[in-house]
């Protein structure tokens, strides 16, 4: 009888400590959503930046209508970016767009000085290097989200509960192909 109790006991262990498991792969999931969801956010509140640069650049379209079509193609895969599923790839598209429009900007900005000068026109460029910081800083805490919700999927026991119970998959983490080509070094893991 006292052994049947024991089974008992270990078997109600192992369901609970099986649950546990499983709360906190859907804990991390959903703090890595979260986390994308606010990537997803900040991304989309350039577009209120960038419809307002749009105005302001139309006056010298005749000179930078290549520029104009940067911000506008920027601001429609900002409006592309799902905030339901992560995208990495999409958002580094993203993101180097970005990159490519600033060093529009600042060619626009040497050829028109008065552009430079236009209050505006300064007002929205600190905006948008606001937002890219923001971006930045979310891009981090996702990163951060994902190596956890990995880890947690990935190390044993975890991958067994997760394999029987919920078959979630790691997600890539974001990664900057232009960061990348900066780098000398590649570590060898």
């Amino acid at each position: 009888m006292f052994g049947l109790i024991v089974f008992f006991g270990f078997f109600i262990l192992l369901i609970v400590w099986g649950v546990m498991i499983c709360n906190n792969i859907v804990r991390y999931l959903n703090a890595t959503q979260r986390s994308w969801a606010e990537v997803a956010n900040f991304e989309l509140q350039k577009v209120k930046t960038l419809d307002h640069l749009e105005k302001t650049l139309t006056q010298y379209t005749h000179f930078e209508k290549s520029t104009l079509e940067k911000v506008t193609e920027l601001r429609q895969q900002i409006m592309n970016l799902n905030l339901h599923h992560t995208d990495t790839s999409h958002l580094q598209h993203i993101e180097q767009l970005n990159q490519e429009l600033i060093r529009n900007l600042n060619l626009v900005v040497e050829n028109y000085p008065e552009l430079k000068a236009d209050s505006l026109y300064s007002q929205m460029m600190q905006e948008i290097q606001e937002q890219n910081e923001n971006v930045s800083a979310a891009i981090s805490i996702f990163n951060r989200n994902v190596e956890a919700f990995n880890n947690q999927i990935e190390v044993f026991p975890n991958n067994m509960i997760n394999t029987m119970t919920l078959s979630k998959k790691p997600i890539r983490p974001f990664r900057d192909p232009i960061m990348n080509q900066s780098y000398s070094y590649r570590p060898n893991f």
